[in-house]
């Protein structure tokens, strides 16, 4: 958040308008990032069919590492900073972002793999644990420290996460059976272990991310590139090795899954600008606010049903906003 400090006389009024003007790009970038968010699963669920993705999501995730790359390339050369390359390229530069493209990696790889061990629903839950691992990791790590205020706010963010992942849980399956039973909330301690470990890597990145691009003094654009060719180099091998060779690299792609792939790429770029001149406590809200978004998509593009316990995170998440910035 920008904090805008007051001014007392006339001749400062322009200062006070251009942190006006930056507080509204902000604002504007807040908004732009919290729908993309939000509209992301809803987009996958509108490509199923027959309750499967037609297309391969690997080769999705490379084709959203690869844009970004392009993306961070082009404005590196049209901001006319094309001479960075030549001056900041080294090794000591650039291997600090191959940690968190692998903990990205990695992580991506234990949703899949813990989906054994419990059911999604659980997982949607305790995943909320990632706000307390974010914020511990924020300030032991990064040295900041936090109010007491605050963490009520974050406190107030997670039991949010807590509740609209809750009001969503499908525990009374009316037809019974064997669908019921698949259904069924169940967790075992490898998934526990598991979500634990999936939540303390996702802090980790988010604050080493934080901590890199703030700690040198290069161009945004320029960032972006080396953690971006670490992306694509890792998401590429990852998909040769885990793809299926009856399926063609673009096969099952449509319209929507092309709105996806530039959504997602324009999601990991306007967070790295959060990432560089915010904070990721500031991705945090991102995240959980979107979690609004997706639901009021759902609903009018899926047709789901929207109860009044969807309130009550909804002044959970203003609550924790109040808190945290005020």
């Amino acid at each position: 958040m920008i904090v805008i400090e007051n001014v007392g006389s006339s001749e400062t009024c322009p200062p006070l308008s251009k942190r006006w003007l930056r507080s509204a790009r902000w604002v504007v970038l807040l908004v732009l990032l919290v729908f993309i968010y939000g509209s992301h699963a809803p987009l996958i669920a509108l490509t199923k069919i027959d309750g499967h993705i037609p297309f391969s999501s690997s080769s999705c995730v490379v084709l959203i590492e690869f844009s970004k790359l392009l993306i961070s390339l082009s404005t590196l050369l049209g901001t006319g900073n094309a001479h960075t390359l030549r001056t900041s390229v080294s090794w000591t530069a650039v291997a600090p972002y191959a940690v968190p493209a692998l903990l990205y990696s990695f992580n991506n790889n234990l949703v899949v793999f813990m989906q054994a061990y419990m059911d999604p629903s659980s997982f949607q839950v305790l995943s909320n644990l990632k706000i307390v691992s974010t914020a511990l990791l924020y300030t032991s790590c990064l040295g900041k420290r936090l109010r007491t205020v605050q963490w009520l706010g974050l406190g107030f963010l997670m039991g949010a996460g807590v509740c609209h992942s809750y009001s969503s849980l499908d525990l009374d399956n009316p037809d019974g059976g064997e669908d019921k039973l698949s259904s069924r909330v169940h967790i075992t301690a490898w998934g526990l272990l598991m979500v634990l470990a999936y939540c303390f890597i996702s802090g980790l990145a988010a604050v080493y991310t934080e901590r890199v691009l703030k700690s040198q003094r290069l161009p945004l654009s320029l960032q972006n590139m080396f953690l971006y060719i670490f992306g694509v180099g890792i998401n590429l091998a990852s998909h040769f090795y885990s793809s299926s060779a009856e399926q063609a690299f673009l096969e099952g792609y449509s319209s929507v899954v092309w709105l996806i792939i530039a959504g997602q790429a324009a999601n990991g770029l306007l967070m790295s600008v959060v990432m560089k001149h915010g904070t990721g406590i500031t991705r945090l809200f991102v995240i959980s606010s979107a979690m609004l978004v997706n639901s009021v998509l759902s609903w009018g593009l899926l047709g789901l049903q929207l109860t009044p316990f969807f309130l009550l995170p909804v002044l959970m998440i203003g609550v924790a906003v109040f808190l945290y910035y005020k």
